[in-house]
């Protein structure tokens, strides 16, 4: 899932809200930003730090409340200082120390994606209430709001549904219909440019992932939609790195050039074996 979510942060970002990068997506390899020099072509953005960040702290089988959570998202950041996240939110975690100065200081009134791009390793959990309760704990530190929380849980229960195998991704829109309260229809195939709301992204991977059956395929259809892509990718590509229906075949140029630091491919994939090994 980590590397997955990784390559397809890592491409994404190449394209993000850059329409005249699109001619470029066709995964001979990742592709640098005009406007985003910090971010090297092959570079992840705040969506995979954020997602290894719920992961290490599912990982460390520490108690889950917001504290514990926020002081992950610090660490994270701090260990490994990265442009990619919303201005405002960079400098925010730059000023502060540790989780506690974190919760009271943060407003967390955003309905964007941040929440959902990093839910996918709570997919991990065992039932469908834990996912759901679990995501919500989570959203609320930054997107406590009905939209942000409920995109997050969407998020995480894609990755939730292919890795307990609980049906056909044709279904996967109808079944998040029956799971996450939202007035968004999960199943609708998203149409247009991907904006910065969450519950964009997350409909747009549904769609992305319903109408593919290969990585490959599925990394270029959400490159497509144009806009927020980066956040679509992670999604989408997380969730599916788990469907039987899928064929798993990212290009090795993509594996190999993914940027490969302290926290990078080898991490991940080492990180991820960890997640993975709680799945019951």
């Amino acid at each position: 899932m980590l590397l997955e979510l990784a390559i397809g942060d890592a491409y994404g970002a190449g394209f993000e809200y850059a329409d005249e990068m699109l001619p470029h997506n066709d995964l001979s390899g990742y592709v640098q930003h005009p406007r985003h020099h910090s971010i090297r072509a092959g570079m992840y953005t705040d969506d995979t730090q954020m997602s290894v960040a719920i992961a290490e702290h599912i990982v460390s089988g520490n108690d889950w409340t917001p504290e514990n959570i926020a002081d992950c998202f610090v660490i994270c950041f701090k260990r490994d200082q990265r442009t990619g996240y919303a201005g405002r939110f960079y400098e925010f975690l730059k000023s502060v120390p540790d989780g506690a100065t974190f919760l009271e200081q943060i407003r967390p009134e955003s309905d964007k994606s941040g929440a959902a791009m990093r839910a996918a390793p709570i997919g991990v959990y065992p039932t469908v209430d834990e996912v759901l309760e679990k995501c919500r704990i989570q959203a609320a530190v930054t997107h406590n709001t009905p939209d942000g929380i409920a995109a997050a849980q969407a998020a995480a229960l894609m990755a939730h549904y292919f890795i307990y195998d609980l049906g056909a991704k044709a279904d996967l829109g109808r079944w998040l219909n029956t799971q996450v309260k939202s007035h968004h229809n999960w199943y609708t195939p998203y149409e247009g440019k991907v904006k910065s709301k969450g519950w964009m992204s997350v409909r747009a991977a549904i769609t992305a992932t319903m109408r593919n059956d290969s990585l490959s395929t599925l990394l270029r259809d959400c490159i497509a939609f144009k806009g927020d892509v980066d956040t679509v990718a992670t999604i989408a590509l997380a969730a599916s790195a788990h469907s039987r229906e899928y064929e798993q075949n990212l290009p090795v140029n993509l594996l190999d050039a993914l940027e490969n630091g302290p926290f990078g491919h080898d991490y991940l994939v080492q990180l991820d074996a960890k997640l993975m090994a709680l799945v019951q």
